[in-house]
């Protein structure tokens, strides 16, 4: 089955002081999932930010995505097109603000083919959740 994970799901299984450290760790290594290249970018920013009480530097976060999370990934970027199209489908989906964020996620996922949405921000993702989309599901 085709899945797709955020960058909740990566933080978590690089994290192992997070509660959901074993079963996102557990989820990343059985799979190569989809994502959206920018959840890197999150992932890393997550790491060095020290809003989780953990602070990396900076290579030592690129070698952990370099490392041991890239090669379980297909990172796409969406195209300019599926971007405008996204940001034209924002109104009847009540998003607004920075939860584009979010559903640029969900967009790369279904342009993907996947099935499943991993998140650990169920919340954030099935406000604007539609039938055709990836099922949103908690690791």
């Amino acid at each position: 089955m085709k899945t797709a994970i955020d960058a909740s799901v990566i933080v978590a299984a690089l994290n192992a002081a997070d509660p959901a450290h074993e079963v996102c760790h557990g989820l990343l290594v059985a799979a190569r999932h989809a994502v959206l290249a920018h959840a890197l970018s999150e992932t890393f920013c997550t790491l060095t930010g020290g809003r989780l009480g953990i602070r990396l530097l900076a290579a030592d976060a690129a070698a952990l995505l370099c490392d041991q999370v890239a090669p379980r990934l297909k990172a796409r970027n969406l195209t300019e097109k599926e971007l405008l199209d996204a940001y034209l489908e924002t109104a009847a989906r009540g998003i607004r603000g920075g939860a584009i964020y979010d559903y640029l996620h969900l967009v790369a996922a279904r342009q993907a083919g996947a099935l499943r949405f991993y998140t650990l921000n169920l919340s954030d993702f099935q406000a604007f959740h539609r039938p055709g989309d990836p099922a949103i599901v908690h690791p």
